[in-house]
């Protein structure tokens, strides 16, 4: 347990001038009497204390174990006490446990040496997590973009909804953007999105930030494994993110967020005293680098993510948790995406097919309006087509009275809606024959054929036809029915009239 240089310097104090006991010192302070051992121990008196100390169960024992944690340093006290316990040790494991901690070897302190760096050489970048941020019905983690320049320690931090590619190169054009240019050299831990795989010092980088590397001429470099040391300024600045910037901060949105973390890096961070020369700030000491570093090109590189999906049957694309909507014709392909942070492109062989607000949301329908009113007029046309052909199909003579309407300029949708109506209240044989009438008469026209199908009705004298409550079904709307002949009822009630002279015949008999 760590103590304070206070409590450090009382127990001295205690035990050199008032001669007060191990026990005392621990009682007196409050503190386990293994900590004041300890600090007694760091001062030099661990031999006096072990002079004096008392027989214990477990001297017999120390010389075994001693031997045996010089060959296995990391050996577990459980799996030690075990050993001991089967070589005749009378104690406890607690007791044991404790003793072995005093004898286990210590691991001697590795020292560090306080890496330097020239004006422009070098920038260190990293990811923070800090949360999750919920959009709509969606959590997205909410992930800060580090990057430091290591001479002049000043910073850039751009917060993105998760640690992907593309947000990674995102993070890079925009904080070389700001910073002016760029270091040489860039320091990595080994993140997927950096290294594909490592083998020592054969190392495979991820190919979009190799292009990124050749686009902004600077070298990428990832830490040794398990040495983090080695990018030390961006950890302690994401540490001073996290006290400085984020504690405690309100923001309405990721932008005001971003915006909100610019003006700390211009103000806050940028007027703290350079670590490497307190006598001036952060920001004076950047002014001193930026000439040192690598020139931007002149066009940016590009950010957008761009991925291969495949659709559907209906005409929408599945990106990022969201649909959103393309023309109908270009559903079962597969397009292209094309996404920024405010923008969804869809292409197909670079023809730009749509173009959505990029939504962060989840389970969304991002729709263009006019792509659904294609949609929609598509199928009206599609149940009008279907309908014409069930019309001509039950009323041949049908074709003729279209011909007929469309010469004297009449309206070919109010007669073909008023033809299907017919049709369903008064069968296809009486409409085929009042069309006849009609074109016979010279009157093509719905009144036309609507006077005759009246005509024949009161000629026949059967009364009007009822309404059918059928169901709203659209299918019932365009089922096309072919039309029997009457005459094959007659020749069943032929043929049952037939049977009744044979069952009267065989009665009589």
């Amino acid at each position: 347990m760590a103590i304070s240089d206070e409590l450090r310097a009382q127990i001295l104090r205690y035990h050199f001038v008032e001669h007060w006991r191990v026990g005392t010192i621990a009682s007196q302070l409050r503190v386990h009497h293994y900590t004041v051992e300890r600090v007694l121990g760091e001062a030099g008196v661990q031999r006096e204390r072990q002079r004096r100390r008392r027989a214990s169960k477990l001297d017999p024992y120390r010389a075994f174990i001693t031997e045996t944690l010089e060959r296995f340093p990391t050996l577990t006290a459980a799996r030690l006490f075990d050993m001991v316990k089967a070589r005749g040790y009378p104690g406890g494991p607690d007791h044991f446990r404790h003793s072995i901690a005093q004898l286990r070897p210590r691991r001697p302190r590795e020292a560090y040496l306080r890496l330097r760096t020239l004006a422009g050489e070098q920038s260190q970048v990293d990811w923070a997590h800090f949360g999750k941020l919920t959009i709509g019905r969606a959590e997205r983690p909410l992930m800060a973009f580090v990057l430091v320049l290591s001479y002049s320690r000043y910073p850039f931090v751009r917060f993105y909804l998760g640690a992907s590619l593309a947000n990674l190169i995102r993070g890079h054009v925009e904080a070389f953007s700001a910073l002016g240019g760029t270091a040489r050299t860039v320091l990595y831990d080994n993140m997927r999105s950096v290294v594909l795989e490592r083998r020592g010092d054969a190392i495979r980088f991820h190919p979009t930030l190799l292009e990124l590397a050749a686009h902004y001429r600077f070298e990428p470099r990832p830490v040794a494994p398990a040495r983090g040391n080695q990018k030390g300024r961006v950890e302690r600045l994401i540490r001073f993110i996290r006290e400085s910037l984020f504690h405690a901060r309100r923001f309405r949105d990721l932008d005001d967020l971003n915006d909100q973390a610019d003006q700390w890096c211009s103000t806050r961070a940028a007027e703290r005293p350079c670590p490497e020369d307190p006598q001036r700030t952060v920001a004076d000491v950047f002014a001193e680098e930026r000439p040192h570093l690598i020139e931007l090109p002149d066009n940016p590189f590009p950010c957008e993510e761009r991925i291969e999906v495949h659709v559907g049957k209906t005409p929408y694309l599945r990106f990022d948790g969201n649909d959103y909507s393309i023309p109908h014709r270009y559903v079962t392909r597969t397009l292209t995406v094309c996404a920024t942070l405010e923008t969804v492109r869809i292409l197909d062989a670079g023809t730009v097919l749509a173009t959505h607000r990029r939504s962060f949301d989840r389970g969304q329908q991002v729709e263009d309006p006019a792509h659904i009113e294609e949609l929609e007029r598509h199928k009206r046309l599609a149940r009008e087509h279907r309908a014409t052909d069930r019309l001509h199909h039950a009323a041949p003579s049908s074709k003729a009275l279209f011909v007929a309407a469309a010469e004297r300029n009449h309206h070919l949708g109010v007669l073909a809606r008023g033809l299907i109506e017919l049709l369903n209240a008064h069968g296809p044989v009486a409409l085929e024959r009042a069309i006849a009438a009609a074109l016979q008469s010279d009157a093509a026209y719905l009144g036309g054929v609507r006077h005759f199908i009246d005509q024949q009705r009161k000629e026949s004298d059967h009364p009007p036809p009822l309404a059918l409550d059928l169901p709203d079904d659209p299918r019932l709307r365009t089922l096309s029915v072919r039309p029997h002949d009457l005459a094959d009822y007659d020749r069943l009630n032929d043929a049952s009239d037939s049977a009744d002279e044979d069952h009267e015949q065989d009665t009589n008999e």
